[in-house]
């Protein structure tokens, strides 16, 4: 059995280029572990909408459903802070797009 080596494009935050970014200035993907994915606000469903947005369009890229696992809600009370912290952990894999890269793969070996 051998064993191919599958090339990953990964930017500076450790992401696939093609992962699409959270909308606002105040979310974020985190470094390991897990990559968090940070969505603040003082709105709760303000956050959750665009978390929810962010998530339809990660799965469309990666071409099936985020591995999320686990959804974190916390709080910041420090003065000019949101106050709501809602964090999905993913699948590092996913966000450094190895779905990807391996249908790309296997797409090129077959023409």
């Amino acid at each position: 059995m051998s064993e191919q080596t599958i090339q990953l494009e990964l930017n500076e935050a450790g992401v696939a280029p093609g992962l699409p970014v959270p909308s606002d200035p105040r979310d974020q993907v985190q470094d390991v572990p897990y990559r968090p994915v940070e969505f603040r606000d003082d709105d709760l469903p303000a956050a959750l909408e665009r978390c929810a947005g962010w998530l339809r369009q990660a799965q469309q890229w990666l071409g099936e459903p985020l591995d999320v696992l686990a959804v974190h809600l916390d709080y910041d009370e420090r003065d000019g802070s949101p106050y709501y912290d809602l964090k999905l952990l993913c699948n590092e894999e996913d966000l450094a797009g190895v779905p990807v890269a391996l249908r790309e793969h296997r797409q090129s070996k077959k023409s």
